[in-house]
């Protein structure tokens, strides 16, 4: 807008929101001399590193001028003019002025330093001081499968018809095949499937290509590293080597312990192993090592976390324990941290209760209050309908439920099938995904499994039956590409149905999050009201690692706030709830519906 020269070291990148924005955008290879090649903006990091023939020819010019000495071939010298006249006029000048400016930006493409990223919500700076930006690194990843059949193991939420826009992996599943590779966490941002641009599908689009079978899959995504320190000091010791390492230990039972002893250290976060014991698992396996800092344990992500949750996770795998772990060559242990007087907080791996163990505490659920009930959202409506038939008494339903209110999302019972036997099938009426509501008058909203089940099969036993179910009516697919494979994957309501969901069948929880005065509370928000699209509901799209939202480790990618401290967010805007977020210096009450991510 004014004309000024931007020194590009002084920059930050923007926001990811921003940054989805910038790019759709078409633009031209910078090296237009050598290449004409038009593109979307996101394309041109690979276009540059991988096919344009002058960016390859600028990179060797740079090498030659670095070693001027060197032999061997030289390639042509692709020239870029940066020159600028001191007062350049509109014609000539602008253009020159874009050249250098798209080679400070070719440049810093070229170097492997993590881009810095402007986190959605961030306290001032003031209240910052030894804090930056939000540190993201973009990483390819390669997932081998056996069985190309085989589900991966995650839930995903977003997706351009959602709030949330991008596509984020919520949770991953115990035993599978991302869990086994062990690079993937919760709140990662999956921008690419085998070389399709997702950043910018629906939901059910990306839920198609990450279940469309194959035995390697390439994935690119963004995975949020937490805060970068204000002023980084240069490290002076050696340059350490640093491997990952995949190490998969079988127990014979769930209750075999591993033999391995961890640990806290007081400089680094994370958790590390302090020693394994002499005839353990671990210790026959021999691919662990001490000092081995532990990066996940069955998928789940550590590198925040405390012995006390490895703990907890180790004892509840069944007979497989997949762990990652970063060695350093050449480093030795440093002080532990000391909790009292023990000498250090440390966990033993056979599932015993660790010393000082924290228990988090009861996790109560309610129906949520009318006070905070709202539309839906726009394109989805709901359908209640009435079921009555007579039947044989030795009839059958012949349908399968899950959900429940004793799931950990609190769901209702809803169908997961209609078999072609039994009464339901034949009227017609019952589809897979309803909600069950009640049966000749009992209530089944409220009702967990193990209760709905006795109570579906002794209604059923009665000649008349007076079935009530609730059909969720989603906003239908636009193009062929959304049809979901679910050969070979046990069906399960996607995601985005939940959002159907009526108000008065949500269950909410409240999540207190506690923090010092230096600290934010570790995790951004989209949605809320804006006057092209009404009232939107608000979703958490990060958490990052690091801070209080991550630690308390209930909030999820994809969770709808409904209040904070009580108050309804319902019909806020987004510039209205973040500064109420801000004003909670040490401790905030959030009301949140979570939903379980569609499974791929």
């Amino acid at each position: 807008m004014d004309r000024k020269k931007l020194c590009f070291q002084h920059c930050r990148k923007s926001s990811l929101l921003v940054r989805n924005l910038l790019d759709k955008l078409i633009v031209l290879c910078p090296f237009h001399t050598l290449c004409q090649e038009t593109m979307q903006r996101c394309q041109l990091e690979a276009h540059l590193q991988n096919r344009c023939l002058g960016f390859k020819k600028y990179r060797s010019e740079l090498e030659r001028r670095k070693n001027p000495h060197s032999k061997g071939k030289e390639e042509p010298v692709i020239s870029v003019d940066t020159s600028a006249a001191k007062e350049p006029d509109l014609s000539n000048g602008g253009s020159s002025l874009v050249a250098e400016s798209s080679m400070a930006a070719v440049v810093s493409l070229g170097t492997a330093e993590p881009g810095l990223v402007n986190p959605a919500f961030e306290e001032g700076e003031e209240d910052l001081p030894q804090r930056a930006s939000l540190v993201a690194e973009t990483s390819t990843i390669e997932i081998q499968r056996e069985d190309p059949e085989e589900e991966l193991g995650m839930r995903i939420v977003g997706g351009k018809d959602t709030p949330l826009g991008n596509i984020v992996v919520q949770e991953i599943l115990r035993d599978s095949v991302v869990a086994t590779d062990g690079r993937i966490a919760p709140g990662d941002h999956i921008l690419e499937v085998n070389g399709i641009n997702i950043s910018n599908v629906t939901h059910c689009q990306a839920v198609s290509l990450l279940r469309h079978p194959g035995s390697v899959l390439h994935l690119v995504i963004l995975q949020e590293k937490g805060f970068s320190p204000r002023t980084v000091q240069q490290d002076s010791s050696p340059a350490v080597n640093r491997e990952v390492i995949h190490v998969t230990l079988m127990k014979r039972d769930r209750s075999e312990p591993l033999g391995i002893k961890l640990i806290r250290k007081t400089d680094e976060p994370g958790i590390f192993i302090l020693d394994l014991l002499d005839g353990g698992l671990a210790a026959k396996n021999g691919k662990l090592s001490r000092n081995d800092r532990v990066l996940s344990i069955n998928g789940q992500d550590l590198r925040q976390g405390t012995p006390e949750t490895a703990a907890q996770i180790i004892q509840a795998s069944e007979t497989r324990v997949n762990f990652v772990v970063l060695r350093q060559s050449g480093t030795q242990l440093v002080d532990t941290v000391d909790d009292g007087s023990t000498p250090s907080s440390s966990s033993s791996s056979n599932g015993e209760s660790p010393v000082h163990h924290r228990r988090r505490p009861e996790q109560t659920y309610y129906r949520r209050k009318p006070s905070y009930q709202k539309e839906l959202p726009q394109g989805y409506a709901s359908q209640e309908k009435t079921v009555t038939l007579k039947k044989e008494p030795k009839e059958s339903l012949g349908i399968t439920i899950g959900g429940g209110r004793d799931n950990k999302n609190k769901l209702p019972v809803y169908v997961t099938s209609v078999q072609p036997i039994g009464c339901l099938f034949r009227d017609g009426r019952i589809k897979r995904g309803d909600v069950l509501l009640s049966i000749n008058g009992i209530d089944l909203t409220h009702m967990n499994y193990y209760e709905a089940v006795p109570a579906l099969k002794s209604s059923a036993a009665s000649h008349v039956l007076v079935l009530k179910a609730l059909e969720i009516l989603v906003p239908e697919p636009t193009d062929s590409s959304s049809e979901i494979r679910e050969q070979g994957f046990s069906w399960s309501p996607l995601w985005t149905m939940w959002l159907g969901l009526p108000s008065n069948l949500h269950c909410c929880q409240d999540i207190i999050l506690r923090k010092s005065n230096s600290e934010s509370w570790g995790f951004s928000i989209v949605g809320g009201f804006e006057e092209s699209k009404g009232s939107q509901p608000f979703f958490i799209k990060t958490i990052v690692p690091g801070t209080p939202a991550f630690r308390d480790r209930r909030l999820k990618c994809g969770d709808e706030i409904v209040a904070v401290n009580a108050v309804p967010a319902i019909g806020m805007s987004n510039s209205e709830l973040i500064p109420m977020l801000k004003e909670q210096r040490n401790k905030v009450i959030l009301t949140v519906v979570s939903w379980p991510g569609s499974l791929v």
